[in-house]
């Protein structure tokens, strides 16, 4: 898998966020967190929808049992980089809670497919560009 991120972040980057094969079409964004146990810079492409200002995201992890890594990293230090296309933002992230992860997990639309597949309750993450 990781091997597989790798390929997809050059992939983006070298296309201004345009991917081919199996992932051509999606709507997917590079998110770059700090490794809560390394302090090193992660990349990782993850699907995204917009709710006004915001970019949302799940943390479904593909359904496994156990948040994925970049959510981790989020929790210890919310201050990311997101890549759009060809355009890189500064964000703060936050789990959304209660009324606003209804309203933010209602823009995406594989959440519910998603959630089938784990017993635990998949976070949705604000993230929200810094001005």
């Amino acid at each position: 898998m990781k091997e597989f991120n790798l390929k997809l972040v050059e992939e983006f980057r070298a296309n201004h966020g345009v991917l081919t094969g199996q992932m051509a079409g999606r709507q997917v964004m590079l998110l770059t967190t700090t490794g809560a146990r390394t302090g090193l810079e992660r990349t990782v492409v993850i699907g995204y929808r917009r709710a006004d200002d915001l970019f949302v995201a799940i943390a479904s992890n593909n359904g496994a049992p156990s948040d994925p890594k970049w959510l981790r990293n989020l929790l210890a230090d919310p201050k990311a980089t997101i890549e759009v296309g060809p355009e890189k933002l500064e964000v703060r992230a936050r789990v959304a809670e209660g009324a606003e992860r209804e309203r933010l997990g209602a823009v995406v639309e594989y959440l519910d497919r998603q959630q089938k597949l784990t017993g635990r309750e998949i976070p949705v993450v604000a993230l929200e560009p810094v001005r």
